[in-house]
């Protein structure tokens, strides 16, 4: 135990010693490789070299040329691809959070949505009502009373028509159905009785297969029922307050907005309302054509439920394109069961010729520029809206588009007059565009009132 401290202090002595080794050598070398200038006397010129060891030390660097930034290596395409890619990356990321939390409060979103159609519809009225010298309580209970009593009234009428029409309607698809298997059996197809009993026993086979999902079908259609209830019941408190209070609620929305972009969406705004207004006002006188020609053309081809089919038609033209596919398709099937081919295909006449008459007269003449959407955007929109919030969701697609591609616009012609102005302004009084753009921003959010 006695000699473990001698050890340990000849060792700790050894690596001392080692230490100032190292250290004297590597003075050495860094007086080797100093710099050439240091050796120059006050004059300029170089002195004589230092004396050292005349066998220099072996260099440890590796030659070769220096190299540059990583990223210049990438090549300048594939750079630009990266920069486009994380920001579309980071944008699709955001829109599918969007989506997500529209989900989860899609009745909500709907409601709304609806509640601002109604609004473009009903606006025009409380405004007219409010020249005439009635407040503007009055007026918006006024207005949003008659607007829901008639759109009551329509639904009843509706609903009424149906019920009275429905015996007479299944004897005369069962004689229609009959007329088609008799047809079948004449025809060239070479269909057979057993054929057709085989066809019918399949259908009933599976009608009584799926019993069961017919049954929780209609146990969840008291569910659909609560949530329709309770998104009428917001649709009208939304249309209400819209009507009312328009004007403060969008300025209270444009404090939301960072101030440096509040002057153009102040001026954005105005612009989109009139253009959602055009739209709705349009969509309607449009609609309400389409249902009157054709439902006078299926009342003469003595069609039966001619109004309730008038009606139909007059809802499903707010779905632009399938919408009038659809109530088209239903006449005429409602034409074949009843009447027979030849009335069914004089329907598919009239409805053709309606069709026409508003894609190259009614719409452009109506609806004007302001609202005009590409046939292929249309078709996208309502698509992608019915796959996310179903028929809903493809109502209120082409007006969103219409107002996106309105606001989008004046936006990028906004951008345009800001960079204009700057580059008018002298350089002494650069603050000049910011103060006239301000200006133009309050006096727009003034006119932006939906009420």
């Amino acid at each position: 135990m006695s000699r473990v401290p001698g050890w340990l202090g000849r060792l700790g002595a050894g690596l001392t010693e080692m230490g100032e080794r190292l250290d004297e050598r590597r003075a050495e070398v860094e007086k080797d490789h100093t710099d050439p200038s240091d050796h120059t006397d006050p004059s300029g010129h170089a002195g004589p070299e230092p004396d050292v060891d005349p066998q220099p030390l072996p260099d440890t660097t590796v030659a070769g040329p220096a190299r540059s930034d990583p990223a210049q290596a990438v090549p300048w395409g594939v750079r630009v691809a990266a920069e486009a890619g994380w920001r579309l990356l980071v944008l699709a990321g955001t829109v599918w959070v969007l989506m997500r939390a529209i989900s989860a409060i899609q009745l909500v979103v709907l409601a709304f949505v609806t509640a601002l159609l109604i609004t473009a519809l009903l606006q025009p009225t409380v405004a007219w009502l409010r020249r005439h010298g009635l407040p503007r309580g009055p007026a918006t209970a006024l207005t949003a009373v008659l607007g829901f009593v008639i759109m009551g009234l329509i639904g009843w009428f509706v609903t009424w028509q149906v019920m009275e029409n429905i015996d007479t309607l299944s004897s005369q698809i069962q004689d229609g159905i009959d007329q088609l298997r008799k047809w079948l059996l004449d025809s060239p197809f070479h269909v057979t009785d057993k054929q057709i009993n085989q066809i019918a026993k399949n259908l009933r086979d599976a009608i009584g297969a799926n019993t069961d999902q017919i049954t929780s079908a209609g146990l969840q259609g008291v569910t659909v029922i609560v949530e329709a209830l309770t998104g009428i019941l917001l649709t009208v408190f939304s249309t209400l307050f819209l009507l009312y209070d328009g004007r403060r609620i969008w300025e209270w929305t444009l404090k939301l907005v960072p101030a440096a972009a509040r002057p153009g969406v102040a001026g954005a705004g105005p612009r989109a309302w009139r253009t959602l207004t055009a739209y709705v006002r349009g969509t309607v006188i449009v609609a309400l054509i389409d249902a009157i020609f054709i439902g006078l053309g299926v009342y003469f081809l003595n069609v039966p439920m001619a109004v309730p089919l008038a009606v139909f038609i007059f809802l499903f033209a707010f779905i632009p394109l399938v919408g009038a596919v659809m109530s088209g398709a239903l006449a005429v099937v409602v034409a074949l069961v009843t009447q027979g081919v030849f009335t069914a295909v004089m329907v598919l006449v009239v409805v053709l010729l309606v069709q026409q008459l508003e894609g190259h007269v009614l719409q452009p003449f109506i609806l004007g520029r302001a609202v005009r959407v590409h046939p292929l955007a249309v078709v996208l929109s309502v698509a992608a809206g019915g796959l996310i919030a179903g028929i809903g969701g493809a109502v209120v697609a082409v007006p969103l588009v219409a107002v996106t591609n309105t606001v989008v616009g004046y936006l990028r012609a906004y951008a345009r007059e800001q960079e204009r102005r700057q580059t008018r302004v002298p350089a002494a009084a650069p603050a000049e565009p910011v103060t006239a753009a301000s200006g133009s921003g309050s006096h727009d959010s003034g006119g932006s009132e939906p009420s």
